[in-house]
């Protein structure tokens, strides 16, 4: 890759992975070394096809879906539901609610993948019914069936713990 267009991607990553770290975190409900790992992975995508990806209108939307597609991949290998340790993550929350946070990352882990990739991408990034769909490479129906599930799970898991960290 030539100098300008490695500086250029070198910007863009550095502007991008606070954003996808925290979006891996919720999408691997908390563990933060998988969540490394899709980061630097989709790093790595984009950087092999900088020379395309930084002519795309949305670089950071392509850079979200590669994150998505990574954990959703993940996912299904056999592997992935192997866990070294049971630790609560290494860094401190820096501001917020920390009972809240855990308990919502609890409730999160306990979803099925591709419903907590639809309640990450459609409340935490903010996308639409069908963005989401576009990213998942499913269809807007069936975005709406998980998210419906999903949410009820939720309010399943966490009953009256909700209301009492809202009430906060």
């Amino acid at each position: 890759m030539r100098q300008p267009r490695a500086d250029e991607y070198a910007r863009f990553a550095a502007a991008r992975a606070g954003h996808l770290y925290r979006s891996a975190c919720l999408l691997t409900a908390g563990d933060t070394h998988l969540a490394e790992d899709l980061v630097q992975e989709t790093l790595g995508r984009i950087y092999v096809r900088w020379g395309r990806i930084s002519r795309v209108d949305n670089p950071a939307g392509y850079a979200q879906t590669l994150l998505t597609r990574a954990f959703l991949a993940h996912q299904r290998r056999r592997s992935s539901t192997e866990r070294a340790t049971g630790a609560i993550p290494d860094r401190a929350a820096a501001d917020g609610d920390l009972p809240l946070r855990l308990t919502l990352l609890q409730a999160l882990a306990r979803l099925p993948a591709k419903d907590r990739a639809v309640v990450v991408l459609r409340y935490w990034e903010d996308r639409s019914v069908e963005e989401t769909a576009d990213v998942m490479n499913a269809s807007s129906a069936a975005v709406r069936t998980r998210r419906t599930r999903a949410l009820g799970r939720l309010r399943e898991l966490l009953g009256e713990e909700l209301g009492e960290y809202a009430a906060r």
